[in-house]
C-alpha cells in the first residue's frame, strides 16, 4: 500500500507540468523583450500619451487660423420718450417693437513676438517628452519580463539538479533497505533515506508550482494564449564581458531615455522663457466684419429697415502693466531653467552611479559562477567519496546526507549563479538604456 502511494505521489509530481500547461514555445530573451514591447498593455498606455501630445500640438497649430464669430440678436423695441432739458414736457415717439441683428467677425493675429510659433515648438518638446517616457517605459517592461523568463530558466536548471539528486537518493535508498534486510543497518536509516526523498519531492513540488506563477504572468505581458510553457533556450556564455565601463558609461550618455528627457527639459524651459518675453510685445491683429440691423434708429422718424455696413482694418494693443509683470514671470523661468539644469546633472550622477554599479555587479556575477563551479566540483568529489565509505561501512547515514546536502546546494548555486551572470548583463544593459 505504501510503494502504491509513492509511486502516485511521483506520478502526479511529474506530471504537473504537463497539468498546468498546453503547448510549449521555445524563446530566447531577446524575442521575450520584442514580444513584450508589441503586446505589453502599459506600453500601451504610455504609447497613447504620444498621440495625445500629437494632438495637442496640432491643437496649438490652430492659433495661426483667424478667428472667426457669427452672432445674431431678436429683440422687443420699446417706444421712445423724448423729454425737455427742463423736464416740463414729454412726448412719446412710437417705434418699431420688433428688432434684430446679424453680424459676422474675423481677427487675424499678426504680430505678437512670434507667440504662436513658440508655442508650436513648446508642444513639439512635449511630444519628444512623451516619446522618451515611452522609451523608458519599454526599458522597464523588456527587463520585467527577462527578470521573469530568467527566473523561469533557473526553475528549469534547479529541477534539474533536484531530479537528478533524487535519482541518487533512490538508487542509495535501494541500498540502504538491502543492508536493512542483511541487519546491518536499523529501521532508522531506511527512515532517514526516505525523508531526503520527501524532502526533494517537496522541493520539486514548489519550484513546479513557482514555474507556473512565471508562465502565466509572461502570458499575459507577451499576449500569449493561456497555458503557453516558455521553454528558455538562450545562451549561457558570458556576453561582452571583456569590454570595459568606459564603452558604457559613453552608451548611458548618448541613449539612455533619463538622460534625454533632461537634457529636453532644459530645453522647455528655453521655450517657456521665450514665450513669456512675448507679453513685452504690441499684438497687431487685422480684422474685418459685417453688421446687418433693423430697425434704423439713427434717423427720425426711425425706419423699420435693415441698415448693413461692413469694416476691416488693423488693431494695435499693448498691455502696459506687461512693463512689470512680465520681469518677474522671466525671472521665474530663468529659475525653472536652473532647476531643469540641476536636475539634468542629478540625472546624470545617478545613471553614471547605476552604470558603475551594474557593471561591478556584472563582472562580479562571472567571478561568482566560477568560484561556486569549482566548488560544486569539490562538493561532488566529497559525495562520491562519502558514498564509497558509506558503501563499505566507513560512514554513517549523517555524513552521507550531509555529503549529498552539501552537493544539492553547491549545485543550487552554480545553477543560480549561471542565470545571475544573464541578469546582471541585462541590468548592465537597462541601467545605460539600450536593453
Amino acid at each position: 500500500m505504501i510503494n502504491n502511494v509513492k509511486t502516485a505521489l511521483s506520478l502526479a509530481i511529474a506530471l504537473i507540468p504537463t497539468l498546468f500547461f498546453s503547448q510549449e514555445k521555445q524563446m530566447t530573451a531577446s524575442e521575450v523583450a520584442e514580444m513584450a514591447v508589441q503586446n505589453h498593455q502599459q506600453l500601451k498606455v504610455s504609447a497613447q500619451n504620444i498621440d495625445i501630445a500629437k494632438q495637442q500640438t496640432d491643437v496649438v497649430k490652430l492659433q495661426k487660423l483667424p478667428t472667426i464669430t457669427a452672432s445674431t440678436s431678436q429683440f422687443y423695441l420699446g417706444d421712445a420718450v423724448a423729454i425737455d432739458k427742463d423736464f416740463s414736457n414729454s412726448t412719446n415717439i412710437p417705434m418699431p417693437h420688433y428688432g434684430s441683428s446679424y453680424s459676422v467677425q474675423a481677427t487675424q493675429l499678426i504680430f505678437k513676438g512670434g507667440l504662436v510659433n513658440k508655442s508650436i515648438e513648446m508642444a513639439g518638446l512635449r511630444e519628444q517628452l512623451s516619446e522618451l517616457d515611452l522609451e523608458k517605459n519599454k526599458q522597464d517592461v523588456k527587463f520585467l519580463v527577462i527578470s521573469n523568463y530568467l527566473d523561469v530558466y533557473k526553475i528549469l536548471n534547479q529541477e534539474v539538479v533536484f531530479q537528478n539528486n533524487k535519482k541518487l537518493a533512490q538508487e542509495r535508498l535501494k541500498n540502504i533497505q538491502k543492508f536493512y534486510q542483511q541487519g546491518m543497518v536499523t529501521r532508522n536509516e531506511v527512515i532517514r533515506g526516505e525523508l531526503v526523498i520527501k524532502n526533494l519531492d517537496q522541493g520539486i513540488l514548489t519550484l513546479a508550482n513557482n514555474r507556473k506563477i512565471l508562465n502565466y504572468n509572461l502570458n499575459i505581458a507577451l499576449g500569449l494564449p493561456s497555458g503557453t510553457e516558455i521553454i528558455p533556450v538562450e545562451n549561457l556564455s558570458n556576453k561582452e564581458s571583456g569590454i570595459g565601463l568606459e564603452y558604457y558609461m559613453e552608451l548611458a550618455h548618448n541613449d539612455n531615455p533619463l538622460l534625454k528627457s533632461a537634457k529636453t527639459n532644459i530645453d522647455v524651459a528655453d521655450k517657456n522663457i521665450e514665450i513669456i518675453k512675448t507679453d513685452k510685445m504690441p499684438t497687431l491683429a487685422g480684422f474685418g466684419g459685417y453688421t446687418l440691423q433693423r430697425p434704423i434708429t439713427t434717423r427720425n422718424p426711425v425706419l423699420d429697415m435693415y441698415s448693413g455696413g461692413w469694416q476691416t482694418g488693423v488693431s494695435l494693443s499693448y498691455n502696459i502693466d506687461n512693463l512689470f509683470k512680465t520681469k518677474e514671470r522671466i525671472k521665474l523661468g530663468e529659475l525653472q531653467k536652473n532647476q531643469a539644469n540641476d536636475a539634468m546633472t542629478l540625472v546624470q550622477q545617478n545613471v553614471e552611479m547605476g552604470v558603475n554599479a551594474a557593471y561591478v555587479k556584472y563582472q562580479e556575477s562571472i567571478q561568482q559562477a566560477e568560484i561556486l563551479n569549482d566548488a560544486k566540483k569539490l562538493a561532488e568529489e566529497n559525495y562520491k567519496i562519502t558514498e564509497a565509505k558509506y558503501l563499505n561501512q566507513l560512514a554513517v547515514q549523517a555524513e552521507m546526507i550531509d555529503a549529498q546536502n552539501q552537493k544539492l546546494q553547491s549545485e543550487l548555486d552554480y545553477a543560480n549563479a549561471e542565470i545571475n551572470v544573464l541578469y546582471q548583463y541585462y541590468n548592465l544593459l537597462k541601467s545605460t538604456g539600450t536593453l
